[in-house]
């Protein structure tokens, strides 16, 4: 057998992409270019199998890896075997199911930018069609380094992979990841490269933390409920925490992170996306482009910074030696393939505000490292205290009410709010009003990746990102780059294991608050900032 034949007959045609699906119906292929490496063991296979096994995609999907790294099959299906075992939601895997999609599952061997991969790749795709629909969608997700998106674009076009239309028979759509770009301008040359070669609506920009189901939950939160929406802005919201806190250093990918760092990796897209989600006005509906709309107007509202402004409102950090979870940590600096002189950032924190009626002289704050004490990301919206204590004491005393959404792990949200202790007297304390995803559904919520590839599947845009409001982001955190790249001091190092450069709780003190987790009363508050 050579490399891009079928690697085994396609089971019966029961098993085709027609039936045996709850959501799913329309015939479709999925081709994975980057399938030998670390997202699809991790998370684009596990994903796909839990979709099955949940009776969301039919066991007949097939499925085409193009990579190079394994010299046949049968050695990518063992490490992507191994994967779904360690990694998938529905676990231990199922015998019998992981068999049929292992059935299913091709491996074109060759390089990207090489003619013949997508020659082999197009013999592949019409072998599949004739022995399952000729009418076959085509799903191609782009889950390579970036700088192998503009080939993988002009090549499936080049070679007829990729049609034109986004629905219907023969759809064609392309699943691009994150990075997309690494500054405004690389971002909009991306962005005008693929509005040359395909329709808007066969493009799906992935940003992952768009699929998480608290993140989902937030707008229902805000819209489907009537006691937020009209305590929703600046007279009754006092600062906006939106925190992503890692354990982990850059592990296997320190190539990567020391050309990125931690605002071009998590600030750019999946911050700005939650900044976005909490501070847009109520959209018209739930489409697509409504949606988007929403959280480019948002994003366009950010205050762009001086050069004195980034020093005062931004700190960076850089992880040194530490202690993480009980065992020694090296450095970042000691990492594999990271520069010994290397100045990239792991650890930003960022003071921003939007200039507009609802959210003016409102602080957003945004914090996320590696290599830190503590895994969490969520979201913290701070109210304002009470205007008048009836209860004696003084009002700086009294715990100002807090939002909570935890995005990962243990996704729920949580209402802090004042109330009696038992006994005689007043004396108040904050009590948790806590909701806990898995908990209160009695199972485990999907995963991300799960709900993106479905709805790319389904060609449902509402979870991906537009081209546009990826630009918005990119044009807010350029010159914060630029800035940093010029400037000489370099990144404040922290202590693997510990809460950050301690700048950044100055950051946030400077404002009269303290970070969530920190506890105690808050500081005494000053008058309120102005924003821009």
């Amino acid at each position: 057998m050579t490399d891009g034949e079928p690697a085994a007959p396609l089971p019966d045609r029961a098993w085709c992409p027609t039936v045996h699906s709850s959501r799913c119906r329309e015939a479709a292929a999925l081709v994975l270019f980057g399938s030998t490496g670390d997202l699809t063991r991790r998370k684009l296979l596990p994903a796909i199998y839990s979709l099955t096994a949940d009776g969301l995609l039919p066991c007949g999907l097939p499925i085409v890896c193009v990579g190079r790294r394994y010299a046949d099959r049968d050695a990518l299906l063992g490490d992507l075997r191994a994967g779904v075992e360690q990694f998938a939601r529905r676990r231990p895997p199922d015998e019998d199911l992981w068999r049929r999609i292992a059935d299913r599952i091709h491996y074109v061997r060759g390089g990207l930018h090489e003619d013949t991969t997508y020659r082999t790749l197009g013999e592949v795709l019409h072998w599949a069609g004739t022995e399952c629909d000729p009418d076959l969608g085509r799903l191609f997700y782009l889950a390579t380094p970036p700088e192998h998106f503009p080939v993988l674009l002009a090549s499936l076009k080049r070679h007829g992979l990729a049609g034109d239309a986004a629905k219907g028979k023969g759809w064609a759509r392309v699943v691009i990841e994150k990075p997309f770009g690494t500054d405004s301008a690389t971002s909009r040359a991306l962005n005008e490269l693929v509005h040359r070669l395909y329709a808007d609506e066969q493009v799906f920009r992935m940003d992952h933390y768009l699929g998480k189901e608290t993140l989902q939950n937030l707008l229902v939160l805000r819209f489907a409920n009537a006691i937020f929406e009209p305590i929703w802005d600046g007279r009754h919201i006092r600062h906006v925490e939106i925190t992503v806190a890692e354990t982990a250093g850059v592990e296997a990918r320190g190539a990567y992170f020391d050309s990125a760092g931690i605002v071009r990796d998590i600030v750019q897209n999946h911050m700005l996306q939650m900044l976005a989600l909490v501070a847009m006005e109520p959209p018209v509906s739930m489409d697509p482009d409504d949606l988007a709309q929403g959280k480019l107007t948002v994003l366009k509202s950010l205050c762009r910074m001086a050069p004195d402004e980034i020093d005062r409102h931004t700190v960076r950090g850089q992880y040194g030696r530490g202690i993480v979870e009980g065992s020694a940590a090296r450095a970042y600096r000691e990492e594999p393939h990271v520069a010994a002189d290397s100045r990239i950032e792991t650890y930003a924190a960022l003071r921003v505000y939007l200039d507009n009626w609802r959210w003016a002289g409102v602080p957003f704050y945004l914090r996320a490292g590696k290599r830190l004490a503590k895994r969490t990301t969520e979201i913290v919206v701070a109210f304002r205290r009470a205007p008048h204590l009836l209860f004696g004491g003084d009002r700086e005393s009294l715990e100002a009410n807090r939002l909570v959404l935890r995005i990962q792990p243990d996704e729920g949200v949580q209402l802090l709010v004042s109330a009696k202790e038992p006994g005689p007297g007043v004396k108040i304390a904050p009590v948790a009003l806590d909701f806990d995803y898995a908990e209160a559904f009695s199972h485990e919520p999907p995963e991300a990746y799960e709900r993106l590839i479905l709805d790319a599947l389904l060609g449902d845009h509402a979870l991906y990102a537009r081209g546009d409001v990826i630009e918005a982001a990119w044009d807010f955190v350029t010159p914060i780059l630029e800035h940093w790249a010029g400037d000489d001091e370099g990144p404040q190092e922290y202590a693997a294991g510990s809460g950050g450069p301690a700048e950044a709780d100055r950051l946030i003190a400077e404002t009269g608050d303290q970070w969530h987790e920190t506890g105690g009363p808050p500081a005494p508050q000053p008058p309120d900032p102005q924003g821009c």
